[in-house]
């Protein structure tokens, strides 16, 4: 196990019917807010007036900043700044996804910065300051409501990149299950697998001596694969969605991370497919993910997947290499099953389009740890998942 520091600033409130908590929350950090929400979907669900009626009973002044798209765009970072300089704003409010609060949390950043917010993601500025940020978690998916990452699209230069600054934990997150109900099925999906996505990406690493990490990580795996079919099947099962939920936000806010050198390759590899082709952000890495397991297992990478296999799946092959491949063709299944597609032809993806979806993925240098990959080696992964 590697040195690590390791702190959560964010309060997490969890459980039905929570929603009257934030607005001591709020006003503990400001009394003016930018009001951050994607489309139409908290207001279909009555969510939207419930919190239009707190701000108001609490006396908070708003502004809305409304139509955050799923990968967001830096158009709508641009716009927010310019509502909080406008209305004087002390506070962003994200209601959402985690598109939204990964929106509002650059917004927050960007508030501070003379320039354009892009600059934060081609690293010609560094985030130095932040307004505070509360988040009301409507999907579990993203693990944005606890940690300090945000990841944005650019349509003119077809890039999606991220950020990291502790500045941008969220003061407080609102996690109430009852608020995911709504949720469509294919989005349960995609949001399932999203969570096991970061998971991966922290379990497969070639850190020695991290038996705590991955226990939690297979548990928080194993928690997946029970209630993500059950959530889909049954929208209102209040434990399916509960766990779904924490789950969601334990397997991103540093946890499994602490005292690993961890992988990310995948994701590195999907957010290009979704600059180019706008394609969901859990549905991308279900397709990526067992072609890149696939890629990635040899002699030195067989071990972490024969655990995976026999720890999470329940594979009993005698062989080692059997039980590894038994694990990842489980993987695949278990994302068909959910009824995510498994090919990148039927996400609307180009064939023509997989060598330059490597070059940029790989126009910072190589990826991964599991297994070090340059722009040939994610082609390869692109052309097995098309």
């Amino acid at each position: 196990m590697l040195d690590f520091t390791f702190q959560l600033p964010t309060r997490i409130i969890f459980g039905r019917n929570r929603l009257e908590k934030i607005g001591g929350e709020i006003k503990k950090n400001a009394n003016r807010v930018l009001l951050v929400y994607g489309g139409g979907s908290i207001i279909r669900s009555g969510l939207y007036d419930r919190i239009i009626e707190m701000l108001k009973d609490n006396g908070i002044f708003f502004a809305e900043l409304s139509g955050v798209q799923p990968n967001p765009r830096i158009d709508s970072v641009r716009q927010g700044v310019e509502l909080c300089r406008k209305h004087d704003l002390e506070m962003i409010l994200a209601v959402c996804g985690g598109s939204v609060i990964d929106c509002g949390k650059v917004i927050a950043a960007a508030y501070y910065y003379d320039g354009d917010p892009w600059d934060f993601f081609t690293r010609n500025t560094r985030v130095t300051r932040a307004l505070p940020i509360g988040a009301v978690l409507t999907i579990a998916a993203t693990g944005s409501e606890m940690n300090g990452n945000a990841v944005i699209n650019n349509d003119e230069t077809k890039e999606k990149l991220g950020l990291f600054h502790p500045l941008l934990y969220p003061r407080f997150s609102l996690l109430d299950p009852t608020l995911t109900f709504t949720v469509p099925a294919d989005q349960t999906a995609a949001g399932s697998a999203d969570i096991m996505s970061h998971i991966f990406e922290q379990y497969f690493s070639p850190t020695p001596g991290t038996y705590v990490q991955d226990r939690m990580a297979e548990a928080m795996l194993k928690t997946c694969i029970h209630y993500s079919p059950i959530a889909i099947e049954e929208p209102d099962h209040y434990e399916a969605r509960a766990n779904l939920l924490w789950t969601s936000t334990l397997a991103l806010n540093g946890l499994l991370s602490a005292g690993k050198a961890t992988d990310w390759a995948t994701h590195m590899i999907q957010h290009e497919v979704s600059a180019l082709y706008d394609v969901t952000h859990g549905l991308g890495l279900a397709i990526l993910t067992p072609h890149w397991m696939q890629y990635v297992l040899n002699e030195d990478t067989l071990p972490k997947f024969v655990q995976y296999a026999r720890n999470v799946w329940q594979v009993t092959a005698a062989d080692d290499g059997q039980a590894a491949r038994e694990g990842i063709d489980k993987t695949a299944q278990f994302f068909v099953s959910l009824g995510l597609a498994d090919r990148l032809s039927e996400v609307g993806v180009e064939e023509n389009q997989i060598e330059e979806i490597a070059r940029k993925a790989t126009a910072y240098g190589s990826l991964g740890r599991m297994k070090k990959l340059d722009a040939g080696d994610v082609a390869n992964i692109l052309k097995a998942a098309y």
